[in-house]
């Protein structure tokens, strides 16, 4: 991974930056790197299921009966 050193930020920027990094319960550094991939990549940039699907989804296949699963990804909790 590459490195960025960004110098004479304005001060509000910077406590832009930390206030939106608290409120999102993460580091100004992990904030920041949110901020910048938000900015350059694309939202409609498709994942690895997406490509994989893809793939089949052009295929005459009989009996097609398998549908890609939209429902959100839910985290497990471990307590």
């Amino acid at each position: 991974m590459g490195n960025i050193n960004v110098r004479r930020i304005p001060d509000e920027v910077h406590r832009a930056i930390k206030a939106r990094a608290k409120a999102n319960d993460r580091s100004t550094e992990e904030e920041v790197r949110t901020i910048l991939a938000e900015a350059v990549l694309p939202e409609d940039q498709a994942g690895a299921g997406d490509l994989l699907w893809s793939i089949w989804a052009g295929l005459d296949i009989p009996d097609d009966t398998f549908e890609r699963d939209k429902t959100p990804y839910q985290p497990i909790i471990l307590e």
